[in-house]
């Protein structure tokens, strides 16, 4: 079997790195490949969990490497680390002369440019990068800098796509923009989604979904709780989603809106005052992966709204199978990554078109129905798109063809 260098910028020590990097490699481990995995840590998570990968690595004979991340100063920090990790797969590939290099987005692709002709090449690239950083608010276009780093990075998106050797897209809206722009030469291009270990994430009996464990109380008739997992961030919308929860109050008095994340509690209560909402309806709990389903499980419906932008063409939100694999419906809106595909396929939930009050009313109108699907539905579009089983099979296949 191929030697393969699995190089990621994102840290193992990060719940990223846990939920949708290593139990990927520990199953093409398993499948027999020799993986060497090369990261990049935050030294304060490192602290934290570096016990735990150590063991999952040592346990699935994954040679775990590392550097760990500089943050300041902008772009050059960047830089910094990009010819560490590259100095630090030289090496790595004079020692065990990898006939694959597996790419994790746009600045582990930098990495992997300097080993063409030395290796196959995959440019995993998670999403339109340079984008989402503009999309985002972290780029600003009008300041020389940034254009000019983003005029890089867009250069460099289509030497990517031209040079590696394979393409591995989140979403097939992603693969047909890229089609669109009809480069030469341009890689194969995989569709492989943010996949969930259904093994993790699965319906729980209705004795463990109805406890009032921390004042969330859910299934009865007057007490209805709708569940936020994941990190706000940048691109999920707090203050629409929290508009939704007060129309929902109105239906739905004793409602109470469940917050798994772990963010400031204090940003979301802060937004929630300036809107009207009694914090006696919030509840904002930290989690572990390993405890993550046992919350989830106390709400009758998940919501997470996505701002709608350009880049989000290539989102796949991991949160989307891991909810559905719990069995719980979901409200979320158009104009991100293959949604409306997916929730047209699968009973998914409801997809919303605007955040106008009275397209949530009308949501709000139809939860019992969501309600009424049967959480065996929901799980089976988990299983069959989201799947982490079929996930390792399509990197398996990709591997395979590239010998």
């Amino acid at each position: 079997m191929s030697r393969v260098l699995f190089i990621s910028y994102d840290g193992m020590t990060d719940p990223l790195g846990q939920s949708q990097v290593l139990p990927y490699l520990v199953g093409l481990s398993r499948a027999g490949y020799q993986i060497t995995l090369l990261s990049t840590e935050k030294k304060e998570n490192f602290a934290k969990r570096q016990a735990i990968i150590r063991q999952i690595t040592a346990e699935n004979n994954i040679d775990w490497q590392y550097i760990f991340y500089t943050k300041k100063p902008p772009i050059l920090s960047t830089l910094y680390d990009v010819f560490r990790l590259r100095q630090k797969a030289r090496q790595l590939h004079q020692k065990l002369n990898f006939q694959i290099i597996h790419c994790r987005s746009y600045i582990s692709a930098l990495v992997g440019l300097a080993f063409r002709q030395k290796a196959k090449l995959i440019f995993d690239m998670r999403g339109f990068w340079a984008d989402e950083r503009v999309d985002g608010g972290l780029w600003d276009l009008k300041k020389p800098i940034y254009k000019q780093v983003y005029q890089y990075f867009k250069k460099k998106e289509k030497e990517f796509l031209q040079k590696f050797d394979y393409t591995i897209s989140l979403t097939e809206c992603a693969k047909q923009e890229i089609l669109s722009w009809n480069l030469p030469q341009c890689s194969p291009i995989q569709v492989i989604p943010c996949c969930v270990d259904v093994e993790l994430f699965k319906t729980q009996s209705p004795e463990n979904s109805t406890q009032a464990e921390d004042g969330i109380t859910s299934n009865t008739h007057n007490f209805f709780t709708i569940s936020y997992l994941g990190s706000l961030g940048t691109w999920y919308m707090l203050e629409e989603m929290l508009a939704f929860f007060k129309r929902l109050l109105l239906y739905k008095p004793f409602a109470k809106f469940l917050f798994i994340t772990p963010d400031d509690p204090q940003m979301i209560l802060t937004q929630a005052e300036k809107m009207g909402i009694p914090s006696k309806h919030l509840e904002i709990k930290s989690a572990e992966r390993k405890e993550v389903p046992t919350y989830l499980a106390k709400s009758q419906v998940s919501l997470f709204f996505v701002k709608p932008m350009y880049s989000k063409k290539a989102s796949s939100p991991t949160k989307m199978g891991e909810i559905l694999a719990m069995g719980i419906p979901i409200i979320a809106n158009t104009q991100v990554g293959d949604n409306e595909y997916l929730f047209e396929k699968y009973p998914c939930g409801i997809l919303v078109e605007n955040f106008y009050p009275r397209t949530f009313d009308q949501v709000i109108l139809q939860l019992d129905d969501l309600r009424n699907i049967p959480p065996d539905e929901l799980r089976q579009a988990a299983l069959d798109y989201f799947s982490l089983d079929k996930g390792i099979e399509l990197y398996r296949q990709v591997y395979q063809n590239l010998g």
